[in-house]
């Protein structure tokens, strides 16, 4: 099983470009936060990133990322994803264990759900 899958390119405009109509036929839930964040970062870089049609969500436990192919855009989506996905991935670990169940984020706030739970 694979935690996640990165698919770089085919986010534009043009009748090549359909690698969000191939995401979206597989994932389950979209990852509208992530897709925000990558947008946000690409946008502070250059306006042309508000062509893009990247994506981000959840199939079964693998997360699934599409950003665009250009060198520098993956550059700048990297920055934002590389703090990020361990825990992603920790999150969709279903079968971890009680540890990884009760962990906490970097910033040592413990989920919603945990709070007040012994």
């Amino acid at each position: 099983c694979l935690d996640v899958i990165i698919a770089t390119g085919g986010t534009g405009f043009s009748k090549r470009d359909v690698t969000p109509e191939a995401t979206l036929e597989i994932i389950e839930k979209r990852c509208g936060g992530l897709e925000t964040a990558l947008h946000l970062r690409s946008l502070k870089a250059t306006p042309f990133a508000a062509l893009s049609r990247l994506c981000a969500g959840i199939s079964g436990s693998t997360l699934i990322i599409n950003v665009p192919g250009s060198p520098a855009a993956v550059k700048e989506c990297f920055e934002v994803l590389e703090p990020l996905l361990p825990h992603a991935a920790q999150l969709l670990d279903d079968e971890g264990t009680k540890e990884q169940r009760d962990h906490q984020h970097p910033t040592k706030q413990k989920h919603l759900s945990q709070q007040g739970a012994k």
